[in-house]
């Protein structure tokens, strides 16, 4: 920790004697230093100041992540999934395997296309009540935590509008796409 060789000491002609005093020296400094870090620490700690890596998690890492899903969640409702790609397709084959040979055309338009339409607005209206409520959750956050941090970082209070509003915006639509408003199917007869 504190030993010093020949080459450090800058003297290569020192006694021996001179070298040991010049160790036990630098070890003692060294050692006041920690002792004096230490009790900075501890003073710290005791006038109720934050120590780092005290478990407090200042940076908001969190609620930064949880806007960014927000965001993330709210554009796929608008773009479509995976997970409602498949949905609407197996409703799709269900309907082609429910429809009798003989039954109209409407019927097998609803069976076959309706569903499977329904199918993938459900999945699109979840991911975007999935959004509205992962960034509602994070733009309320901090009235419900430590008054000392209730400061949130802008960019999360934007990331988390964003994912608020796509989601809303996402929702609107797969209602409207539910509903036949919005793209219905088209009449049959």
């Amino acid at each position: 920790m504190g030993t010093r060789t020949e080459d450090e000491t800058g003297t290569g002609t020192g006694t021996g004697a001179e070298t040991e005093r010049d160790e036990t020296a630098v070890e003692a400094t060294e050692a006041d230093d920690v002792t004096e870090a230490e009790s900075e620490a501890d003073s710290e700690a005791e006038a109720g100041k934050a120590v780092p890596g005290a478990g407090e998690n200042p940076s908001g890492v969190g609620q930064g992540a949880a806007a960014v899903v927000s965001a993330a969640l709210g554009l796929v409702s608008l773009t479509g999934s995976w997970l409602g790609t498949v949905a609407a397709a197996r409703e799709t084959l269900v309907g082609q395997l429910e429809v009798a040979a003989d039954a109209g055309v409407a019927t097998q338009v609803k069976e076959m296309y309706g569903d499977a339409w329904n199918t993938s607005a459900v999945w699109s209206g979840l991911f975007a009540l999935t959004a509205l409520i992962v960034g509602a959750a994070v733009l309320a956050r901090p009235a419900f935590g430590t008054p000392a941090r209730a400061a949130q970082a802008p960019w999360i209070k934007s990331v988390a509008w964003a994912g608020v509003v796509l989601g809303v915006v996402g929702l609107l639509l797969a209602v409207l796409k539910y509903t036949g408003v919005l793209l219905g199917l088209p009449a049959t007869g």
